[in-house]
Protein backbone atom coordinates (compact mmCIF):
# COMPACT_ATOMS: atom_id res chain seq x y z
CA UNK A 1 0.00 0.00 0.00
CA UNK A 2 1.27 3.49 -0.84
CA UNK A 3 0.19 4.78 2.56
CA UNK A 4 2.49 2.41 4.45
CA UNK A 5 5.97 3.43 5.59
CA UNK A 6 9.00 1.32 4.87
CA UNK A 7 11.17 1.04 8.00
CA UNK A 8 14.81 2.06 7.64
CA UNK A 9 17.45 -0.64 7.99
CA UNK A 10 21.04 -0.76 9.29
CA UNK A 11 20.40 1.58 12.17
CA UNK A 12 23.40 3.17 13.96
CA UNK A 13 23.61 3.08 17.77
CA UNK A 14 20.73 4.69 19.64
CA UNK A 15 23.02 6.51 22.07
CA UNK A 16 26.27 8.34 21.33
CA UNK A 17 29.43 6.85 22.79
CA UNK A 18 30.59 8.28 26.15
CA UNK A 19 33.77 9.49 24.45
CA UNK A 20 31.72 11.38 21.86
CA UNK A 21 29.65 13.06 24.57
CA UNK A 22 32.76 14.05 26.49
CA UNK A 23 34.53 15.36 23.39
CA UNK A 24 31.53 17.38 22.22
CA UNK A 25 31.05 18.96 25.63
CA UNK A 26 34.63 20.24 25.61
CA UNK A 27 34.10 21.79 22.16
CA UNK A 28 30.97 23.78 23.03
CA UNK A 29 31.52 27.53 22.94
CA UNK A 30 32.23 28.66 26.51
CA UNK A 31 31.28 32.32 25.86
CA UNK A 32 29.49 34.53 23.35
CA UNK A 33 31.90 35.22 20.44
CA UNK A 34 32.80 38.85 19.92
CA UNK A 35 32.75 38.87 16.14
CA UNK A 36 30.94 35.58 15.53
CA UNK A 37 32.04 32.46 13.66
CA UNK A 38 30.04 33.13 10.55
CA UNK A 39 27.43 30.85 9.00
CA UNK A 40 29.77 28.36 7.33
CA UNK A 41 31.95 27.75 10.38
CA UNK A 42 28.91 27.54 12.65
CA UNK A 43 27.28 25.02 10.36
CA UNK A 44 30.41 22.87 10.51
CA UNK A 45 30.46 23.23 14.29
CA UNK A 46 26.85 22.05 14.53
CA UNK A 47 27.36 19.07 12.22
CA UNK A 48 30.71 17.93 13.60
CA UNK A 49 30.35 18.74 17.30
CA UNK A 50 26.69 18.76 18.31
CA UNK A 51 24.86 16.36 16.01
CA UNK A 52 27.11 13.34 16.80
CA UNK A 53 26.43 13.85 20.52
CA UNK A 54 22.63 13.74 20.25
CA UNK A 55 20.67 10.57 20.90
CA UNK A 56 18.56 9.09 18.12
CA UNK A 57 15.25 9.18 19.95
CA UNK A 58 13.41 10.14 16.77
CA UNK A 59 15.66 8.60 14.14
CA UNK A 60 15.94 5.10 15.57
CA UNK A 61 13.16 2.51 15.88
CA UNK A 62 15.10 1.05 18.82
CA UNK A 63 14.55 3.99 21.15
CA UNK A 64 11.95 2.64 23.58
CA UNK A 65 12.03 5.30 26.29
CA UNK A 66 9.36 7.72 27.52
CA UNK A 67 6.80 6.87 24.78
CA UNK A 68 8.85 8.95 22.40
CA UNK A 69 7.59 8.79 18.83
CA UNK A 70 9.70 9.69 15.84
CA UNK A 71 9.02 12.01 12.94
CA UNK A 72 7.76 10.57 9.68
CA UNK A 73 9.70 11.78 6.61
CA UNK A 74 6.80 13.91 5.38
CA UNK A 75 6.27 15.40 8.86
CA UNK A 76 9.97 16.35 9.01
CA UNK A 77 9.72 17.90 5.54
CA UNK A 78 6.66 19.90 6.62
CA UNK A 79 8.40 21.00 9.82
CA UNK A 80 11.23 22.45 7.75
CA UNK A 81 8.60 24.42 5.84
CA UNK A 82 7.21 25.63 9.17
CA UNK A 83 10.61 27.08 10.04
CA UNK A 84 11.18 28.49 6.57
CA UNK A 85 7.87 30.33 6.47
CA UNK A 86 7.76 31.10 10.21
CA UNK A 87 4.03 31.69 10.66
CA UNK A 88 2.67 32.81 14.02
CA UNK A 89 -0.70 31.07 14.07
CA UNK A 90 -2.39 33.16 16.72
CA UNK A 91 -5.11 35.15 14.95
CA UNK A 92 -7.51 33.91 12.28
CA UNK A 93 -6.69 36.17 9.31
CA UNK A 94 -8.44 34.50 6.36
CA UNK A 95 -7.71 37.38 3.97
CA UNK A 96 -3.98 37.19 4.70
CA UNK A 97 -3.01 33.53 5.25
CA UNK A 98 -4.54 30.06 5.28
CA UNK A 99 -2.50 28.98 8.31
CA UNK A 100 -5.55 28.80 10.58
CA UNK A 101 -7.49 27.00 7.83
CA UNK A 102 -4.74 24.38 7.68
CA UNK A 103 -4.93 24.01 11.46
CA UNK A 104 -8.70 23.59 11.31
CA UNK A 105 -8.35 20.99 8.54
CA UNK A 106 -5.70 19.07 10.48
CA UNK A 107 -7.87 19.03 13.61
CA UNK A 108 -10.84 17.88 11.56
CA UNK A 109 -8.75 14.94 10.28
CA UNK A 110 -7.66 14.11 13.83
CA UNK A 111 -11.30 13.96 14.92
CA UNK A 112 -12.17 11.73 11.97
CA UNK A 113 -9.14 9.51 12.63
CA UNK A 114 -10.27 8.78 16.18
CA UNK A 115 -13.90 8.29 15.17
CA UNK A 116 -14.91 6.14 18.20
CA UNK A 117 -14.69 9.21 20.46
CA UNK A 118 -17.93 10.41 18.89
CA UNK A 119 -19.28 12.71 16.23
CA UNK A 120 -16.52 15.18 15.41
CA UNK A 121 -18.98 18.10 15.41
CA UNK A 122 -19.35 17.82 19.19
CA UNK A 123 -15.70 18.84 19.64
CA UNK A 124 -16.14 22.49 18.75
CA UNK A 125 -13.18 23.49 20.88
CA UNK A 126 -10.17 22.11 19.04
CA UNK A 127 -6.61 23.33 19.24
CA UNK A 128 -2.97 22.32 19.07
CA UNK A 129 -0.81 22.70 22.16
CA UNK A 130 2.82 22.04 23.02
CA UNK A 131 1.89 18.62 24.40
CA UNK A 132 -0.16 16.72 26.93
CA UNK A 133 1.08 18.82 29.86
CA UNK A 134 -0.22 22.01 28.28
CA UNK A 135 -3.39 20.18 27.27
CA UNK A 136 -3.90 19.04 30.86
CA UNK A 137 -3.55 22.67 31.92
CA UNK A 138 -6.30 23.55 29.45
CA UNK A 139 -8.52 20.72 30.68
CA UNK A 140 -8.16 21.67 34.34
CA UNK A 141 -8.58 25.39 33.63
CA UNK A 142 -11.82 24.71 31.77
CA UNK A 143 -12.95 22.14 34.32
CA UNK A 144 -12.48 24.40 37.33
CA UNK A 145 -14.35 27.22 35.58
CA UNK A 146 -17.26 24.97 34.63
CA UNK A 147 -17.69 23.18 37.96
CA UNK A 148 -17.69 26.44 39.92
CA UNK A 149 -20.25 27.90 37.52
CA UNK A 150 -22.40 24.78 37.94
CA UNK A 151 -22.17 25.15 41.71
CA UNK A 152 -23.42 28.71 41.32
CA UNK A 153 -26.32 27.55 39.17
CA UNK A 154 -27.20 24.82 41.67
CA UNK A 155 -27.01 27.33 44.50
CA UNK A 156 -29.49 29.62 42.77
CA UNK A 157 -31.71 27.20 40.88
CA UNK A 158 -33.69 28.90 38.14
CA UNK A 159 -31.35 31.87 37.87
CA UNK A 160 -29.19 32.44 34.78
CA UNK A 161 -27.20 35.22 36.42
CA UNK A 162 -23.67 33.88 36.79
CA UNK A 163 -22.11 37.14 37.96
CA UNK A 164 -19.51 36.41 40.62
CA UNK A 165 -19.08 32.71 39.84
CA UNK A 166 -16.36 32.97 37.20
CA UNK A 167 -12.79 32.13 38.15
CA UNK A 168 -11.66 33.71 34.89
CA UNK A 169 -13.28 37.03 35.81
CA UNK A 170 -13.31 37.11 39.59
CA UNK A 171 -10.43 34.87 40.65
CA UNK A 172 -10.55 31.49 42.33
CA UNK A 173 -11.05 32.74 45.90
CA UNK A 174 -13.87 35.16 45.09
CA UNK A 175 -15.69 32.77 42.74
CA UNK A 176 -15.54 29.87 45.19
CA UNK A 177 -16.64 32.07 48.05
CA UNK A 178 -19.63 33.27 46.03
CA UNK A 179 -20.52 29.67 45.13
CA UNK A 180 -20.13 28.63 48.78
CA UNK A 181 -17.34 26.18 47.99
CA UNK A 182 -14.35 25.13 50.05
CA UNK A 183 -12.49 22.92 47.57
CA UNK A 184 -12.03 21.74 44.01
CA UNK A 185 -10.74 18.17 43.82
CA UNK A 186 -9.28 16.12 40.97
CA UNK A 187 -10.33 12.46 41.13
CA UNK A 188 -8.22 10.04 39.15
CA UNK A 189 -6.16 6.84 39.14
CA UNK A 190 -2.37 6.48 38.93
CA UNK A 191 -2.02 10.17 38.12
CA UNK A 192 0.58 11.14 35.54
CA UNK A 193 3.11 13.63 36.87
CA UNK A 194 1.97 16.24 34.33
CA UNK A 195 -1.51 16.21 35.88
CA UNK A 196 -0.15 17.24 39.26
CA UNK A 197 2.01 19.85 37.56
CA UNK A 198 -1.07 21.20 35.78
CA UNK A 199 -2.96 21.23 39.08
CA UNK A 200 -0.19 23.34 40.56
CA UNK A 201 -0.18 25.76 37.61
CA UNK A 202 -3.94 26.42 37.66
CA UNK A 203 -3.95 27.05 41.40
CA UNK A 204 -5.68 23.88 42.57
CA UNK A 205 -2.54 22.36 44.08
CA UNK A 206 -0.94 18.94 43.82
CA UNK A 207 -2.65 17.75 46.99
CA UNK A 208 -6.06 18.15 45.39
CA UNK A 209 -5.29 15.15 43.14
CA UNK A 210 -7.00 12.22 44.87
CA UNK A 211 -6.56 8.59 43.85
CA UNK A 212 -9.85 6.72 43.56
CA UNK A 213 -8.33 3.61 41.97
CA UNK A 214 -8.97 0.01 42.91
CA UNK A 215 -7.12 -1.29 45.97
CA UNK A 216 -6.08 -4.37 43.96
CA UNK A 217 -2.50 -3.61 42.78
CA UNK A 218 -2.97 -4.97 39.27
CA UNK A 219 -6.23 -3.01 38.95
CA UNK A 220 -4.99 0.26 40.48
CA UNK A 221 -5.44 2.01 37.14
CA UNK A 222 -9.20 1.24 37.19
CA UNK A 223 -11.54 3.65 39.03
CA UNK A 224 -13.43 2.25 42.01
CA UNK A 225 -16.98 3.53 41.56
CA UNK A 226 -17.72 3.41 45.29
CA UNK A 227 -14.63 5.48 46.08
CA UNK A 228 -15.54 7.86 43.27
CA UNK A 229 -19.10 8.44 44.45
CA UNK A 230 -18.01 8.87 48.06
CA UNK A 231 -15.55 11.55 46.95
CA UNK A 232 -18.16 13.27 44.77
CA UNK A 233 -20.46 13.52 47.81
CA UNK A 234 -18.02 15.69 49.76
CA UNK A 235 -19.73 18.82 51.08
CA UNK A 236 -18.92 22.24 49.62
CA UNK A 237 -16.64 20.53 47.11
CA UNK A 238 -16.74 20.28 43.32
CA UNK A 239 -14.86 17.74 41.21
CA UNK A 240 -12.91 17.17 38.01
CA UNK A 241 -12.68 13.48 37.09
CA UNK A 242 -9.57 12.56 35.09
CA UNK A 243 -9.51 9.31 33.12
CA UNK A 244 -6.18 7.78 32.10
CA UNK A 245 -6.48 6.46 28.56
CA UNK A 246 -3.35 4.26 28.54
CA UNK A 247 -1.51 4.75 31.84
CA UNK A 248 2.07 5.82 31.22
CA UNK A 249 3.83 3.16 33.31
CA UNK A 250 1.88 0.15 32.06
CA UNK A 251 -0.06 1.22 28.98
CA UNK A 252 -3.25 -0.12 30.59
CA UNK A 253 -6.56 1.68 30.04
CA UNK A 254 -8.52 2.97 33.02
CA UNK A 255 -11.98 2.41 31.58
CA UNK A 256 -14.07 0.62 28.99
CA UNK A 257 -17.35 1.80 27.51
CA UNK A 258 -19.53 0.43 30.32
CA UNK A 259 -17.35 1.79 33.14
CA UNK A 260 -17.04 5.19 31.51
CA UNK A 261 -20.81 5.33 31.06
CA UNK A 262 -21.23 4.69 34.81
CA UNK A 263 -18.70 7.42 35.58
CA UNK A 264 -20.52 9.79 33.24
CA UNK A 265 -23.78 9.17 35.10
CA UNK A 266 -22.10 10.05 38.39
CA UNK A 267 -20.52 13.12 36.80
CA UNK A 268 -23.93 14.28 35.61
CA UNK A 269 -25.49 13.66 39.02
CA UNK A 270 -22.79 15.62 40.87
CA UNK A 271 -22.02 18.24 38.18
CA UNK A 272 -18.44 17.04 37.69
CA UNK A 273 -16.22 17.60 34.65
CA UNK A 274 -14.65 14.58 32.89
CA UNK A 275 -11.18 15.10 31.41
CA UNK A 276 -9.41 12.28 29.55
CA UNK A 277 -5.61 12.16 29.49
CA UNK A 278 -5.02 10.17 26.30
CA UNK A 279 -1.48 11.32 25.61
CA UNK A 280 -0.70 8.16 23.68
CA UNK A 281 -3.84 6.08 24.10
CA UNK A 282 -6.03 7.98 21.65
CA UNK A 283 -4.68 6.28 18.53
CA UNK A 284 -5.78 2.87 19.85
CA UNK A 285 -8.99 3.81 18.07
CA UNK A 286 -7.14 3.12 14.80
CA UNK A 287 -6.63 -0.57 15.57
CA UNK A 288 -8.72 -2.95 13.47
CA UNK A 289 -11.97 -4.18 15.02
CA UNK A 290 -10.72 -7.77 15.39
CA UNK A 291 -10.34 -10.18 18.30
CA UNK A 292 -6.59 -9.45 18.33
CA UNK A 293 -7.15 -5.86 19.48
CA UNK A 294 -10.53 -6.14 21.20
CA UNK A 295 -9.31 -5.36 24.72
CA UNK A 296 -7.30 -2.32 23.68
CA UNK A 297 -10.12 -0.92 21.56
CA UNK A 298 -12.42 -1.23 24.58
CA UNK A 299 -10.08 1.17 26.34
CA UNK A 300 -11.10 4.03 24.04
CA UNK A 301 -14.79 3.15 23.98
CA UNK A 302 -17.16 5.79 25.28
CA UNK A 303 -14.72 8.71 25.16
CA UNK A 304 -17.45 10.81 23.55
CA UNK A 305 -18.86 11.08 27.07
CA UNK A 306 -15.90 13.21 28.17
CA UNK A 307 -15.91 16.99 28.45
CA UNK A 308 -12.31 17.29 27.29
CA UNK A 309 -9.60 15.07 25.80
CA UNK A 310 -5.88 15.47 25.30
CA UNK A 311 -3.48 13.61 23.03
CA UNK A 312 0.19 13.91 22.11
CA UNK A 313 0.74 14.16 18.37
CA UNK A 314 4.51 13.96 18.89
CA UNK A 315 4.01 10.53 20.39
CA UNK A 316 1.72 8.26 18.43
CA UNK A 317 1.21 10.49 15.38
CA UNK A 318 4.98 10.69 14.95
CA UNK A 319 5.32 14.38 14.17
CA UNK A 320 8.14 16.57 15.53
CA UNK A 321 8.22 17.94 19.05
CA UNK A 322 6.38 19.83 20.30
CA UNK A 323 2.79 19.06 19.37
CA UNK A 324 -0.25 18.12 21.43
CA UNK A 325 -3.96 18.01 20.62
CA UNK A 326 -6.78 19.27 22.83
CA UNK A 327 -10.50 18.76 22.26
CA UNK A 328 -13.46 19.87 24.35
CA UNK A 329 -17.22 20.15 24.02
CA UNK A 330 -17.35 23.61 25.59
CA UNK A 331 -16.17 26.29 23.16
CA UNK A 332 -18.13 28.92 25.09
CA UNK A 333 -16.24 28.13 28.29
CA UNK A 334 -12.94 28.13 26.39
CA UNK A 335 -13.46 31.56 24.85
CA UNK A 336 -14.49 32.90 28.26
CA UNK A 337 -11.39 31.53 30.00
CA UNK A 338 -8.73 32.08 27.32
CA UNK A 339 -9.86 35.19 25.47
CA UNK A 340 -7.46 38.11 25.04
CA UNK A 341 -9.55 41.10 26.16
CA UNK A 342 -8.85 44.68 25.13
CA UNK A 343 -6.14 43.82 22.59
CA UNK A 344 -7.30 45.75 19.53
CA UNK A 345 -4.15 44.97 17.55
CA UNK A 346 -4.96 41.24 17.81
CA UNK A 347 -8.45 41.53 16.35
CA UNK A 348 -9.31 39.41 13.34
CA UNK A 349 -9.08 41.33 10.07
CA UNK A 350 -12.25 42.56 8.42
CA UNK A 351 -14.58 39.67 7.61
CA UNK A 352 -16.73 41.54 5.12
CA UNK A 353 -15.30 39.52 2.22
CA UNK A 354 -14.69 36.36 4.20
CA UNK A 355 -16.67 33.18 3.65
CA UNK A 356 -18.91 32.14 6.53
CA UNK A 357 -16.95 28.88 6.89
CA UNK A 358 -13.80 30.91 7.53
CA UNK A 359 -15.57 33.12 10.05
CA UNK A 360 -16.44 30.01 12.05
CA UNK A 361 -12.77 29.41 12.88
CA UNK A 362 -11.92 30.97 16.25
CA UNK A 363 -8.60 32.73 16.65
CA UNK A 364 -6.33 30.20 18.40
CA UNK A 365 -5.07 32.75 20.92
CA UNK A 366 -8.62 33.01 22.30
CA UNK A 367 -9.05 29.28 22.94
CA UNK A 368 -5.67 28.26 24.37
CA UNK A 369 -2.68 29.33 26.42
CA UNK A 370 -0.32 30.73 23.84
CA UNK A 371 -0.39 34.03 21.99
CA UNK A 372 2.80 33.13 20.13
CA UNK A 373 2.18 29.83 18.36
CA UNK A 374 4.37 27.94 15.94
CA UNK A 375 2.65 26.49 12.84
CA UNK A 376 2.76 23.02 14.40
CA UNK A 377 -0.40 22.01 12.58
CA UNK A 378 1.42 21.68 9.24
CA UNK A 379 3.40 18.48 10.05
CA UNK A 380 0.20 16.91 11.41
CA UNK A 381 -1.71 17.88 8.28
CA UNK A 382 1.08 16.57 6.04
CA UNK A 383 1.51 13.25 7.83
CA UNK A 384 -2.23 12.57 8.01
CA UNK A 385 -2.58 13.47 4.35
CA UNK A 386 0.32 11.23 3.30
CA UNK A 387 -0.55 8.16 5.38
CA UNK A 388 -4.29 8.38 5.81
CA UNK A 389 -6.22 6.17 8.20
CA UNK A 390 -4.79 2.96 6.71
CA UNK A 391 -1.18 4.07 7.00
CA UNK A 392 -1.55 5.08 10.64
CA UNK A 393 -3.50 1.94 11.42
CA UNK A 394 -0.66 -0.14 9.98
CA UNK A 395 1.84 1.81 12.11
CA UNK A 396 -0.08 1.24 15.35
CA UNK A 397 -0.64 -2.44 14.54
CA UNK A 398 3.11 -2.97 14.09
CA UNK A 399 3.84 -1.19 17.36
CA UNK A 400 1.32 -3.29 19.30
CA UNK A 401 2.53 -6.53 17.74
CA UNK A 402 6.17 -5.78 18.56
CA UNK A 403 5.23 -4.94 22.16
CA UNK A 404 3.34 -8.21 22.47
CA UNK A 405 6.15 -10.21 20.92
CA UNK A 406 8.60 -8.76 23.43
CA UNK A 407 6.09 -9.41 26.24
CA UNK A 408 5.68 -13.03 25.10
CA UNK A 409 9.45 -13.52 25.20
CA UNK A 410 9.66 -12.02 28.69
CA UNK A 411 6.68 -14.08 29.82
CA UNK A 412 8.22 -17.37 28.68
CA UNK A 413 11.70 -16.56 29.92
CA UNK A 414 13.03 -17.90 33.21
CA UNK A 415 15.33 -14.86 33.38
CA UNK A 416 12.62 -12.20 33.37
CA UNK A 417 9.21 -11.50 34.86
CA UNK A 418 6.36 -9.75 33.02
CA UNK A 419 4.70 -7.18 35.29
CA UNK A 420 1.35 -5.39 35.53
CA UNK A 421 -0.68 -8.33 34.30
CA UNK A 422 -4.38 -7.56 34.99
CA UNK A 423 -6.27 -9.92 37.31
CA UNK A 424 -8.83 -10.71 34.63
CA UNK A 425 -6.09 -12.16 32.41
CA UNK A 426 -6.61 -15.84 33.20
CA UNK A 427 -4.04 -17.19 30.74
CA UNK A 428 -0.78 -16.07 29.20
CA UNK A 429 -2.63 -15.31 25.99
CA UNK A 430 -5.10 -13.12 27.88
CA UNK A 431 -2.22 -11.24 29.46
CA UNK A 432 -0.74 -10.47 26.04
CA UNK A 433 -4.12 -9.29 24.76
CA UNK A 434 -3.99 -6.51 27.39
CA UNK A 435 -0.70 -5.18 26.00
CA UNK A 436 -0.97 -1.95 24.02
CA UNK A 437 2.50 -0.52 23.41
CA UNK A 438 4.13 -0.74 26.86
CA UNK A 439 6.03 -3.76 28.23
CA UNK A 440 6.85 -3.57 31.93
CA UNK A 441 9.21 -6.21 33.29
CA UNK A 442 12.06 -7.00 35.64
CA UNK A 443 14.79 -9.61 36.01
CA UNK A 444 14.01 -12.80 37.94
CA UNK A 445 17.32 -12.26 39.72
CA UNK A 446 16.37 -9.43 42.07
CA UNK A 447 20.01 -8.44 42.54
CA UNK A 448 20.16 -7.51 38.86
CA UNK A 449 17.15 -5.19 38.80
CA UNK A 450 18.88 -2.11 40.17
CA UNK A 451 21.28 -2.28 37.20
CA UNK A 452 19.10 -3.86 34.52
CA UNK A 453 18.07 -0.67 32.76
CA UNK A 454 21.62 0.69 32.83
CA UNK A 455 23.01 -2.55 31.41
CA UNK A 456 20.51 -2.56 28.56
CA UNK A 457 21.16 1.07 27.68
CA UNK A 458 24.93 0.65 27.98
CA UNK A 459 24.79 -1.54 24.87
CA UNK A 460 23.80 1.61 22.93
CA UNK A 461 21.82 -0.74 20.68
CA UNK A 462 18.41 -0.12 22.26
CA UNK A 463 17.19 2.33 24.86
CA UNK A 464 14.60 1.62 27.59
CA UNK A 465 13.25 3.53 30.60
CA UNK A 466 13.83 2.68 34.23
CA UNK A 467 10.78 2.86 36.47
CA UNK A 468 9.17 1.18 39.49
CA UNK A 469 6.44 -1.37 40.02
CA UNK A 470 5.10 -1.91 43.53
CA UNK A 471 8.00 0.22 44.81
CA UNK A 472 10.66 -2.03 43.32
CA UNK A 473 12.89 -1.31 40.30
CA UNK A 474 11.48 -2.24 36.92
CA UNK A 475 12.28 -1.69 33.25
CA UNK A 476 9.93 -0.50 30.55
CA UNK A 477 9.71 -0.73 26.77
CA UNK A 478 7.53 1.92 25.08
CA UNK A 479 7.02 1.16 21.38
CA UNK A 480 6.07 4.34 19.52
CA UNK A 481 8.28 4.85 16.45
CA UNK A 482 6.96 4.81 12.88
CA UNK A 483 9.84 2.58 11.67
CA UNK A 484 8.85 -0.53 13.67
CA UNK A 485 9.74 -3.81 11.96
CA UNK A 486 8.16 -6.47 14.17
CA UNK A 487 10.43 -9.44 13.40
CA UNK A 488 13.65 -7.53 12.80
CA UNK A 489 13.33 -5.30 15.84
CA UNK A 490 12.39 -8.23 18.05
CA UNK A 491 15.60 -10.02 17.14
CA UNK A 492 17.60 -6.95 18.15
CA UNK A 493 15.74 -6.77 21.48
CA UNK A 494 16.14 -10.49 22.12
CA UNK A 495 19.89 -10.39 21.52
CA UNK A 496 20.31 -7.45 23.88
CA UNK A 497 18.23 -9.02 26.66
CA UNK A 498 20.09 -12.31 26.39
CA UNK A 499 23.39 -10.45 26.43
CA UNK A 500 22.67 -8.52 29.63
CA UNK A 501 21.94 -11.74 31.52
CA UNK A 502 25.05 -13.49 30.30
CA UNK A 503 23.76 -15.08 27.13
CA UNK A 504 21.35 -17.45 28.84
CA UNK A 505 17.74 -18.16 28.07
CA UNK A 506 17.86 -18.85 24.34
CA UNK A 507 14.39 -18.85 22.78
Amino acid sequence: MSSQITPQKDQPPVLPAPSTLASSRTQLLPHLPTSGLGDAATQTHLLDTIIPALNRSSKSPHYYGFVTGGSTPIASFADNLVTEHDQNVQVHLPNETIATNVEAAALQMVCEMIDPIGVDSQWQHRTFTTGATASNVLGLALGREWVVQQAGLNLHTGSSNMTGYSIAEDGILNAMHAAELDAIQILTTVAHSSLKKAASIVGLGRHCVIDIGSSIPTQSHRPDLQKLEAALQARRTVSIIVISCAEVNTGLFATDGALLASIAELAKQYSAWIHVDAAFGLTAALLPATDEFEYVRRGVAGLYLADSITGDAHKMLNVPYDCGVFLSRHLDVATHVFQNPNAAYLNTASTETTASSDRSIPSPLNIGIENSRRFRALPVYASLAALGRDGYSDMIVRQVRLARKIAAYVQQSSAFELLATPDDARTRTDALAHIYNIVLFRAADTSLNAELTKRINATRTIYVSGTQWERLPATRFAIANWQVDVDGDFEVVREVLEGVIGGGQKM
